[in-house]
Formats: C-alpha cells, structure tokens, sequence
C-alpha cells in the first residue's frame, strides 16, 4: 500500500525523504528505530507474549499478538471448564515465528508453566511446606501440581509402605520441597518429610504427657498376627492380640480394622525405647477377677470346646475363661493318644475343676471325674485268686498287658509266665492278640494296676513234683544248652535246666568246659543238688563211674520191658473189647474165652478137660 501511495504522489526519492526528515524533527528517527528495535525483540522465539483471544474455532483458539499473522493455542491447553471469548488477554510461549503454514507457534502450557515457576521460585525454597493436588500417577511416583508440576516421588508418599500411590489422585497434599533443579525446571517434594516432622513434634509433646492408666483416643493404622499398631498422634502404640479382648481371638481383624478409630487403655510406657503398649480389654473387669468364687474346685461345669492340641483341649467356661482338659483327664480307662480321639472343637462336655491358678489365669479341668471311676470296683470284681481270660494287647521288654475288660489291663510279668522257663522276653511265650488265661494276683486300685500271672495256675512243681523226681544221686541224661566260663547249662526237660559247675565236669583241672562238653551234646550226669527254695538243681560228669552208667542201662533196658509188657497187655484188652462188641451181632451169647492164638491151639486141651466128642455143647 505503501508504493502505491508513492506512486499515486511521484515524488522523487531525494524530495521524499526531505520531507519524512523534516516531519520526525530528528529525534523521531531515533526514537522509531528504537520502537522497531523493540518489536524485533519481542518476537523472538522462547518469548512469552500477552496476547488478544480472537475467537474460538473448534479444537483451536486464534490469538492476536500483535505479529503481521495470528497465532493458534490448542484448546485442551486451556484448563477445562475454561470460557473464552473475543477480547480476552491471555499470555503464550512463542515457539517457533512462522511454521509452515505461515502461522506463529504459539503455547499457553509452557507459557504457564514458565510463569508458574518464575511464581514458586520467587516465592519458595527447599524446605517450604507446599500444598498441591496430585494430578496422576508416573512412573516411580506421582505428579503434583503446586503451581507447577513437582515430582512426588512413591517412597515419600507416606511414613507406611503404600500398596497403590494411584489412590491419591485427586488428592490435595501438604508436602515439603526437598530439591529444586532449576537448570531443569524440577521440584521434588516429599510428603513423608513433614509428615515425620510433625509427628515428632506431636511425639515429644504426647511423650511428656503420656501415663500408664490413661484411656487414649487412636486410630488403627497397621494389622499384623501378633496385634495391631494403633497411631497416638506422634507415635504408634502396639494393642498386642492377647490384650484386645478377654475371649479367644485367632487373629487381630477380628476384633479391629485399618483406620478405625479406637479407644484404648495405656498399659505400659518406655520412655527410652519411645515404646507404648495397650489395652482394650483392660477397660473392662476381668473375668478372672472372681474366678475361685465363681467355679470352686470341685465344681462340675458344662463347656464348650475351642481348641483341640497335642497335649489337651481347651474348654470354654464363658467369653474369656477357658480351662484346659489333659488328655490324661479325659478318661478312666480309654488310652487316647490324642485328644481328637475323644473330643472335637465345638463340642458341648461336662468337665470338673480340678485346680485354679489365678495369677496366670490357668484352671485345671477334669472330663473323666464327671463320671464314676471303674477303678473304684475293680478291688471288688477281681480279688487276688480270680481266674480271668483275656485279649493280649500290648508286649513290653518286661511283660504283657492283658485287656481284663475294656480300658482296664492286667500286667502279666515275664517272671510270672513260667515256673521253670527262664522267659528274657514275653514274645518268646505270648504274642500280640493271643487269649490267654491267668490269675490275678494283686490289685493296686490308687495307682491303677493290676498284677497277673499264668504259671499260677498249676502247681509249682518245684513245691513237690521236681524234688520227687530228681533225687540226690540218681543219673540223668540232658542236652547241653549254653556254656559260660563258671560251667555249663544242661537241659534236663522242657524249660528244665541244671547247673554243671566247671569243677563238676572231669577229675582234672578244666579251665575252659569247652574242651569237654560242646553245645547240643548229649550227656549223662549225676544229680548232687536239689534246692527247691532257690530252684536249683546241681549236676556233676565226674562223680558218674562205670558201675553206675552199667546199673542205668539195665535199669533203663528194665524200664523199656514193663513198658512193652504193659503197652502188649492194653492192646490185647482192647483187642477183646472190640471181639466181643462183633460177636453181638452174630450169637446172642458170646464166648467169653479168648480166640485161639492158631488153628493147633483149637484142639489142645487142659488134662482135667473131657475129650471133644465128651464136651457139653457151650453155653
């Protein structure tokens, strides 16, 4: 438009700047190379300039900056809820003075935020407590806005361990400024900083004022197996599980909740460990307060089982009192290895108090005194001399238990299985299940047991039969069974055994009996010794003679030929006992002369007989 003008005019050049000289006077000049001056510095780009909205188109909004073009600031640079109209002054960050489609670049964001932190900068410094809202979550923290965008970073959050940062989105917060980069334009906060600030105030203060006894208002910060940690303001108290209530409680989160509001007794203060702990079921009286009035011992109760263990069950008297049951007070004669064999948790039982220890809030509960003690008539069913028959249920080294009846057992000891048999161990006799016989023998009804034996019932023979048999002098033959450097076990019967001395065994000096006897040999040995109160019998080898094993010969051939004789007599008996039982079926009058040896013997005859043809019919 300008070179229009000129040309409308057709000045000569000389003639025109004479006279734009003479309408700026000189200083003019001077003063409008400064104005152009400024205008070229004002539209470098990284300069914030105020701009006039000029209208709003869709995503965009046109700006005029006072540029020979118009600018263009994206809408969502604005904050949302944001009305703008024609008119409006608003700063921008010229980034770029022409792009490619001939527009300046401009950006209300950065401008913001070069403002803002020109703002915090002149306004704040490490170590200023700062309050923002936390816009989202980045990576290692969160992003809080103060003005401008801080760092919040997740280890600063709180003084807890936080699961998920994301719940503070939205947020406001009060945080301390901990670093300022401003070469990067970065502000680190951390809201754990002041948090621990003020609780150590509130600490020192709540510290000086704390006392045991006191009831303290708290809330429920932290839930652990063993308790829970309740925040005094300044400092956290522990309620451990066993103070929060005087019934069972398995875990704390049946009792208590994160962030509930408590109120809790103070029951112990250490002032330099900076530790409390709590109570809440201090504020009420203990159940066991009255204990011994309310449940003498003696005293027969109804429970419930809470609690099933190894060694016993718990039993609840009412919320807060439980008793134990031992699995020995569970019965009078069962044998429970374990209490679940006899009770589960749930259970409604009869119990007895046995014992009450109030200091540790112990009682001693009976189940088996709620019943009457079969001990009491076991004196009076089985009196010593009582034949019993039983199931063996149990071997020992030193015996077996016999079941008399069920849950009482009879020990039948190893000594008391044989008269003459020495038993090392009762399975060499009995073994588990047999049904044997026995006698009892003594009752011990305090300390519940009752002493059986079997060899009780026969005689013992040691009383008559082994000293009739076994005489002084008389030889004997036995099998040598063991060996030991005083002499050697000989056995003379079944479970039977004498003593050969080693002096006994030849006429010589015998150092070792081996060199005369071996184990399994058969021997011949003369009985010197019979002591039926020690029950023993004495052997000897070198007493034996010539003369005395030729008499044992002749008296054992004497032996064998009454034997045979006598066998010879029993079976001809017998042989005419079944004769004469045939011939009752044949002739109804039997002969009752024996059969003839053969046919010659049919026809001999005494000679008083007459002859045949003289002979009366038999019969």
């Amino acid at each position: 438009m300008a070179k229009e003008l000129i040309k409308e005019f057709d000045l000569p050049e000389a003639e025109l700047e004479l006279e734009v000289a003479r309408a700026l006077e000189g200083d003019a000049t001077e003063a409008i190379g400064g104005l152009l001056a400024e205008g070229v510095q004002e539209f470098q780009p990284d300069t914030i300039l105020s701009g006039k909205v000029i209208r709003v188109q869709g995503n965009e909004v046109i700006v005029d900056v006072g540029y020979k073009s118009e600018g263009i600031v994206p809408l969502d640079q604005f904050e949302e809820g944001t009305e703008l109209k024609p008119g409006d002054r608003i700063e921008v960050l010229l980034e770029a003075v022409e792009d490619e489609s001939g527009l300046i670049v401009l950006s209300k964001r950065k401008a913001d935020r070069i403002r803002g932190w020109e703002r915090v900068i002149s306004t704040c410094k490490e170590g200023d407590v700062v309050k923002g809202r936390v816009i989202r979550k980045i990576k290692g923290g969160l992003l809080v806005d103060i003005g401008v965008p801080a760092f919040l970073p997740a280890s600063q959050v709180s003084i807890r361990r936080t699961g998920d940062v994301s719940e503070y989105i939205g947020r406001d917060l009060e945080s301390t400024i901990i670093k300022i980069d401003e070469a990067r334009m970065n502000i680190v906060l951390s809201r754990r900083k002041l948090i621990e600030e003020r609780r150590e105030d509130q600490k020192r203060k709540l510290m000086a004022e704390i006392e045991v006894g006191q009831i303290r208002k708290g809330t429920v910060k932290n839930i652990t197996d063993f308790g829970a940690f309740v925040d005094l303001g300044g400092i956290d108290g522990l309620l451990h599980i066993t103070d929060m209530s005087w019934n069972r409680v398995n875990h704390p989160s049946e009792v208590v909740g994160v962030e509930q509001e408590l109120e809790v007794k103070v029951l112990k203060v250490d002032k330099e460990r900076e530790r409390i702990s709590l109570g809440l079921k201090q504020k009420t009286e203990s159940p066991w307060a009255r204990i011994e009035e309310k449940y003498p011992v003696g005293t027969k109760l109804s429970g419930k089982v809470v609690s099933v263990l190894s060694y016993g069950a718990f039993v609840q008297l009412e919320p807060g009192v439980e008793g134990l049951v031992h699995v020995s007070e569970m019965s009078w004669t069962k044998r429970i290895n374990h209490p679940n064999q006899v009770v589960n948790v749930g259970d409604d039982v009869e119990v007895v108090v046995l014992d009450i220890k109030k200091d540790k809030q112990e009682i001693s509960l009976g189940m088996k005194q709620a019943e009457a003690n079969p001990w009491n008539l076991v004196a009076d069913r089985y009196p010593p001399g009582t034949l019993i028959e039983g199931k063996v249920r149990n071997l020992t080294n030193y015996g077996a238990f016999v079941e008399i009846e069920e849950g009482i057992d009879g020990l039948l000891h190893v000594s008391d299985m044989s008269w003459t048999r020495k038993v090392a161990h009762p399975s060499e006799v009995l073994k588990k299940g047999d049904h044997v016989q026995a006698v009892v023998l003594s009752v011990d009804q305090e300390r519940r047991r009752v002493a059986l034996g079997m060899k009780q019932l026969v005689e013992d023979p040691w009383f008559r039969d082994i000293p009739e048999r076994y005489t002084v002098g008389h030889l004997v033959e036995g099998e040598v069974t063991k060996i030991t450097n005083f002499g050697v076990f000989v056995r003379l019967e079944s479970e039977l055994e004498g003593l050969l001395h080693i002096s006994e065994l030849a006429e010589r000096k015998v150092t070792n009996p081996e060199e005369v006897v071996a184990v399994g040999e058969k021997v011949v040995v003369k009985i010197i010794k019979v002591d039926p109160e020690a029950r023993k019998i004495g052997l000897s080898l070198k007493e034996v003679t010539e003369e005395d094993l030729i008499a044992r010969d002749e008296e054992l051939e004497r032996m064998r030929a009454e034997d045979a004789a006598e066998k010879a007599a029993q079976a001809a008996a017998e042989a005419a006992a079944q004769a004469a039982q045939e011939g009752e079926g044949t002739s109804s009058v039997a002969d009752p002369r024996p059969a003839p040896a053969n046919p010659e013997e049919a026809g001999a005859f005494l000679p008083e007989e007459a002859p045949p043809e003289e002979a009366p019919p038999a019969p």
